[in-house]
């Protein structure tokens, strides 16, 4: 039975289909800001100081998601505000938050019976464990980032691209810097069911890298980046499939395989117009 014959009948693929999508959706919107901003480095930051969340979540047996939430937003103020006052330290305290939230997260799990399987699948996502629950939560996640854009976009556009020009023109922009940022934690925790914390980055920062080098405008690059992302979550998801491949990698993989396609094929074409 292939991946498409499967999916009329079996729920779980349905589900991760569903949440590839959701994934998707997410990881575009937020992800353009991440790419324009250049505030990848931040993004990882929060990406795995959640491992602290998740890990004291477990080991007092509540939900590791919530955990996860709860970890990823304070990550985000905590990192936000550090790169706010203490910009030529920014890297070095940055990785400090990366490296003790994960160490956090390891002692806690370490501590708990019975963690390997739970820890892996955290750390690697398992699209195929989604639940309805989950999906739910999801697409709750996704309306709120789409509505908080929506309402705010005039204000995340300038703070992309000219925070002096933000400020000028009466943005509060440390307000509106770390309600990006809470953003990114949320989509952070969207993307952990889907591909895991190791690889939460790709996922986030390269359908919007490859929607930069063709659209001109942030709306644009927002459409396609979540086109893209909704597209290599599913042929990850399908190509995984029949040879028992994990997903998750499996998705990675292929989203980076056509961020370096598209990268090399931009390059060349911009040497051949430069040529003519």
């Amino acid at each position: 039975m292939d991946f498409w014959e499967a999916f009329g009948h079996v729920a779980f693929l349905q589900n991760a289909l569903i949440a590839g999508i959701l994934a998707g959706l997410g990881c575009g919107v937020v992800g353009s800001f991440v790419v324009v901003k250049r505030i990848g480095f931040l993004a990882g930051g929060i990406a795995h100081t959640v491992l602290g969340g998740m890990g004291v979540a477990y080991y007092l047996g509540k939900s590791p998601l919530s955990g996860a939430l709860v970890a990823a937003l304070l990550a985000a103020l905590l990192i936000g505000w550090v790169s706010l006052q203490w910009r030529e330290r920014e890297d070095t305290l940055i990785s400090a938050f990366w490296s003790m939230g994960m160490a956090v997260g390891m002692i806690f799990i370490s501590r708990t019976p019975g963690y390997n399987v739970d820890l892996m699948g955290y750390l690697f996502g398992n699209i195929l464990m989604v639940s309805q629950a989950q999906l739910y939560l999801m697409a709750a996640v996704d309306g709120v980032i789409i509505l908080t854009v929506m309402l705010f976009y005039k204000q995340f556009l300038a703070l992309s691209f000219d925070e002096e020009f933000a400020r000028l023109r009466g943005v509060p922009v440390t307000f509106f810097y770390l309600l990006l940022l809470c953003m990114v934690a949320l989509t952070v925790v969207l993307l952990i069911q889907v591909v895991g914390l190791i690889l939460v980055i790709a996922l986030l920062m390269l359908p919007a890298a490859i929607a930069g080098q063709y659209m001109g405008s942030l709306v644009g690059m927002m459409l396609l980046a979540s086109l893209l992302g909704m597209l290599f979550t599913s042929a990850g998801l399908a190509i995984s499939y029949e040879p028992d491949l994990p997903a998750g990698s499996t998705i990675v993989l292929v989203t980076g395989g056509a961020y370096l396609f598209s990268t090399v094929g931009t390059g060349l074409r911009q040497r051949w117009r430069a040529q003519r």
